[in-house]
């Protein structure tokens, strides 16, 4: 069983087409972190490379049908270039064959943004802001 197991300590990267994939598979089981698909291809820059970081097991106990599954943080780039932080349910089937972040400098940037971006919901505030300021 997953929980009885520490997360993988693997970072992924995967671009945009498999970022939509996986997001539509976390709407499509109702997992809890998830971005709505609409935004995702909105916003994120169609040749990104985006980063999966497992931080923890989760386990839905009122829904037995789904598997338990890792919370990893995202990071996002975007179409402005921006690159903000998210959250993302992702089941162990889906997240093992990604591609592993094998450059451990690369890795420690990643860190580093995971721990500094904006997350979304405070880069699309800003956006807003933005918006209403100019208007």
């Amino acid at each position: 069983m997953p929980l009885d197991q520490p997360v993988p300590r693997i970072l992924k990267v995967v671009d945009t087409d498999v970022l939509v994939t996986l997001e539509e598979t976390a709407l499509r089981l109702s997992l809890s972190q998830r971005l709505p698909v609409a935004w995702v291809v909105e916003n994120v820059a169609p040749e990104g490379r985006h980063y999966l970081w497992p931080a923890f097991w989760h386990r839905l106990s009122h829904r037995p049908d789904i598997p338990d599954h890792m919370r990893c943080e995202l990071l996002l780039r975007l179409r402005t270039g921006d690159q903000v932080r998210s959250l993302l349910d992702v089941l162990p089937v889906d997240f093992d064959p990604l591609a592993n972040v094998t450059s451990s400098d690369e890795g420690r940037q990643v860190g580093h943004l995971l721990n500094t971006e904006l997350s979304v919901r405070d880069w699309d505030l800003r956006r807003a802001e933005g918006a209403s300021a100019s208007e």
